[in-house]
């Protein structure tokens, strides 16, 4: 349906006002509409702060979007690590957290501690190497312990403000690493990167149905607004671990544990030196189900791969470092690097 130049959804309620309309999610009208929330919270009428923004986006050939429908599964860890990846292909690039509450990308940047700069072209990103520049909320806390407690309204103001001040230059891509679910940031994210042309999205899941369910509405939200969803990544596919990594404990009577592994280990190397160089192999989550790829041909989306959980891939996060460059991340990185460069293709 079309109400003047304002496009409306084929689902709104009859006599929908629009959802660039003053009255958009408050008319009597709107009671009841799957889109009431999201009509509600929009900005509305011309904004002119998107013509500054529009400007600003010019110089960056490709937006992405790191979105998982629920929390913990890993996607802060994968935009990260995406971002350091394409880095050492050379690329320019860009990482902006709009996880106003949660910002944890400057501890996986190895960047905790640093400060925003100013210049006559706006806010300089905080730089990890000359060709990965950062953004967050982090890097503007006093105390790093610090809640932010903002309503949707102040986060949106800061969203707009990092797209329209931070002066990235030419870059090939910005990977914007977005807080879980489909709420105010992801609104807005949307709306302001959209005047700027094509926006891309990769959403992160687990095996589990629990994720699997809102990866569904996460999916649906992109189509909704929009949003090019170049795949779904599966984290944690299962457990892959060196037997040498593991520590070994023994249980006594009184239920406390002894620490066997300099025993075990030994006893492996006397006996069958062979199982030091196999991998162990663990399902975490139940995947019985077929997991992210089945849900991707059902919902007519790519799917792009799996990466197994790494302890090693793990402490790289925690230490702030790459795991392409740790020769210890031997499970994870291959499979990160395969999922990568299926994302390069697609973006050519």
């Amino acid at each position: 349906m079309d109400n003047g130049n304002h496009q409306i959804p084929d689902n709104a309620n009859e006599h929908c006002p629009g959802p660039q309309s003053e009255e958009a999610g408050k008319a009597d009208a709107c009671a009841g509409c799957p889109n009431q929330q999201i009509c509600a919270t929009a900005p509305k009428g011309p904004d002119p702060d998107l013509v500054t923004i529009a400007e600003r986006m010019a110089t960056i050939k490709h937006k992405i979007l790191v979105l998982s429908g629920k929390g913990g599964v890993g996607k802060s860890t994968f935009a990260a690590q995406l971002s350091f990846a394409l880095a050492e292909m050379d690329s320019q690039v860009g990482l902006l957290d709009i996880d106003i509450c949660g910002p944890s990308i400057p501890k996986m940047l190895g960047l905790e501690g640093q400060d925003i700069h100013q210049s006559n072209l706006g806010w300089s990103p905080v730089y990890v190497e000359s060709n990965l520049g950062v953004m967050s909320i982090g890097f503007m806390l006093p105390n790093p312990d610090e809640a932010v407690i903002w309503r949707g309204p102040r986060k949106n103001g800061l969203i707009k403000q990092f797209l329209k001040d931070v002066d990235w230059g030419e870059l090939d891509y910005l990977v914007v690493d977005a807080p879980p679910g489909t709420s105010d940031e992801h609104i807005s994210i949307a709306q302001f990167l959209q005047a700027t042309g094509m926006v891309s999205a990769i959403i992160v899941t687990t095996p589990q149905q629990v994720s699997l369910i809102d990866v569904r509405k996460e999916i649906s939200f992109c189509k909704k607004v929009g949003i090019q969803v170049l795949g779904v990544v599966e984290n944690m596919s299962e457990l892959r671990q060196s037997i040498s990594d593991f520590r070994f404990v023994k249980s006594t009577e009184s239920g406390d544990e002894n620490d066997v592994t300099e025993w075990a280990l030994s006893y492996v190397r006397s006996n069958a030196p062979e199982l030091l160089s196999v991998i162990s192999c663990c399902e975490v989550f139940d995947s019985s189900r077929g997991g992210a790829a089945k849900m991707c041909t059902e919902m007519g989306v790519p799917f792009l791969g799996k990466v197994p959980m790494d302890p090693h891939l793990c402490r790289a996060v925690e230490e702030g470092r790459s795991c392409f460059t740790d020769q210890k991340c031997t499970v994870s990185a291959p499979a990160l690097r395969t999922i990568i460069e299926k994302l390069v293709s697609s973006c050519q």
